[in-house]
């Protein structure tokens, strides 16, 4: 048996993100789902790009504010308390509006826990 408990604040920052994102699941020890924490200011993006997954489903809760996920068909507005789920295969890009007043908090959350199945979408294709 293992439990632990993370604190997102001892966790660092990655490296070259669009906003802060603090990777709960991997300070863990988390093998099967990634949790991550973001937290974006106005006019920042969750993701590096638009993207899709191959393999991986996502949820984003939104600790507090107001997250926007673009998709081919339309743009949602995920307001605090509400959860956004993403199909594998489905693209989409998760961010903050320009003219937000706040930040947005969201815990992501994906499984499979796997690397390398983003695939940059176009969305001019």
């Amino acid at each position: 048996m293992g439990y632990r408990i993370v604190d997102h604040e001892d966790v660092e920052p990655a490296d070259e993100r669009p906003c802060e994102l603090r990777r709960l699941g991997t300070a863990a020890g988390l093998e099967n789902v990634a949790v991550n924490r973001f937290r974006a200011e106005p006019g920042e993006q969750l993701p590096l790009a638009y993207h899709y997954h191959e393999e991986q489903e996502e949820a984003f809760y939104v600790l507090s504010g107001t997250l926007e996920v673009e998709t081919p068909e339309e743009t949602f507005e995920v307001e605090t308390d509400e959860l956004f789920a993403v199909d594998a295969e489905s693209p989409q890009r998760a961010y903050n509006p320009d003219d937000a007043a706040d930040d947005v908090v969201v815990l992501a959350i994906g499984a499979p826990a796997v690397d390398g199945d983003a695939v940059v979408y176009d969305s001019e294709e």
